[in-house]
């Protein structure tokens, strides 16, 4: 196990790069200055809220929310397509010290292990494509669609879908067709869903777009720790190849195959 030796880059508007070498391997259980910090409630539960520091981002920046009672998601987002090489990529933990996984069991994702409360932010420009703002999962069931507890996935400007989970809250603006840019905060780190019981981390997977709901593939299809050493090291690397790749071998999608 090799431990992060991370540092903070800030670079365009207010965007925040981590800078490290090395991850360690631990599996799922479950430019310009930056502008100022200012305290913004984040719900911790149902019933207490704590206060932490989130940098306020010149636009569109998500403000965190207590979960309500309802959990709107979209059909697939169309994305507005540029050359990958266009593609700017940014780690999707921003604000603190984030160590990926190098492996994940049962199926292609990464848990990157981070302090509750760490911004989870837009790995690259695009749209959201689901939110989920209830946390239904429940050990005695373990629904495979309600393990990742607080969610958002973005469909990039690439066509690559991206995905966190886990997460403690999710900005009040964060909604389905909302565009949104590398960098941009779109919620907080956690450990709601089957992460109860883990030490919080941001589940993140990569994927193509589906019709709304086929969460089997949204929660991860392409390994992503590749692409999470190089964003981290502040490297650009795309997916594109690889998801295309895979999304033609995976065949016609019948449902859950594996970790249902």
């Amino acid at each position: 196990m090799a431990f992060l030796s991370a540092a903070l880059v800030v670079v365009g508007s207010g965007v925040i790069v981590l800078n490290a070498t090395g991850a360690f391997d631990r599996a799922e259980s479950g430019k310009s200055t930056a502008p100022s910090p200012v305290p913004v409630p984040v719900p911790v539960s149902s019933t207490r809220t704590k206060t932490v520091a989130v940098p306020v981002e010149p636009t569109g920046a998500a403000t965190p929310e207590q979960p309500q009672s309802q959990q709107p998601s979209s059909p697939v987002v169309p994305p507005v397509r540029v050359t990958s090489t266009a593609t700017k990529y940014v780690f999707p933990v921003g604000g603190c010290r984030a160590d990926a996984s190098q492996s994940h069991h049962d199926y292609p994702a990464s848990d990157i292990f981070a302090d509750k409360g760490c911004r989870f932010v837009s790995p690259v420009d695009g749209r959201v494509d689901e939110v989920t703002r209830v946390d239904s999962w429940s050990s005695k069931t373990n629904v495979g669609e309600d393990r990742g507890g607080l969610s958002v996935s973005v469909v990039g400007v690439d066509g690559v879908r991206y995905y966190g989970s886990h997460l403690s809250a999710i900005g009040a603006e964060i909604k389905p067709g909302l565009a949104v840019r590398a960098g941009q905060t779109l919620g907080l780190t956690g450990k709601t869903g089957s992460a109860q019981a883990t030490p919080p981390h941001l589940h993140f997977g990569i994927s193509w777009p589906t019709p709304a709901g086929h969460w089997w593939i949204r929660r991860g299809a392409v390994p992503p720790q590749s692409f999470l050493n190089a964003w981290h090291g502040g490297r650009q690397l795309s997916p594109v190849a690889l998801v295309a790749k895979t999304r033609r071998s995976y065949g016609v999608d019948r449902g859950c195959r594996s970790y249902c």
